[in-house]
């Protein structure tokens, strides 16, 4: 199974946010630090934000701040509403698979899929952080000193 950028983008501000303490970066200042497109950055803040996960504040003094929800977050119930319903495999798109009435190959991937999602649930985006990757996001996010 393959996520795709907007999950992978998604999991990783929120490791980023999980970290900071002091600052509440903006989502430029979170984009860069992730080395992704601001408009993508944007885009998964707003989604993020709708789910309770993120609180954005705008103008002077504002930022990005994890909330609570989004610190103890299951891993596996983000991806899962991240990436949406649908099969690992499409059926029945616009050349349907003349198996589709008698598969097995189907279902075996769905069951797959799920235990992909259910290998993830007990995981929180703290446990994320924990060593050694949040010693890592810490120290890219502070980036050089101003003026280098």
């Amino acid at each position: 199974m393959r996520l795709t950028r907007f999950t992978d983008v998604a999991l990783r501000v929120l490791m980023r946010l999980a970290v900071v303490k002091h600052e509440d970066p903006t989502t430029r200042e979170v984009a860069a630090t992730m080395q992704v497109p601001y408009s993508h950055a944007a885009k998964v803040v707003a989604r993020l934000q709708h789910l309770g996960l993120v609180e954005a504040r705008r103008g002077r003094g504002g930022g990005l701040t994890l909330t609570e929800a989004g610190r103890t977050a299951s891993v596996g119930g983000l991806v899962r509403e991240l990436e949406g319903p649908g099969d690992v495999v499409d059926c029945e798109g616009g050349t349907p698979c003349p198996l589709r009435s008698a598969c097995r190959l189907r279902s075996a991937l769905r069951l797959a899929e799920e235990a992909f999602y259910t290998s993830l649930d007990p995981l929180t985006v703290a446990d994320l952080v924990t060593g050694p990757t949040g010693p890592l996001l810490i120290g890219i996010s502070s980036g050089p000193p101003p003026g280098d």
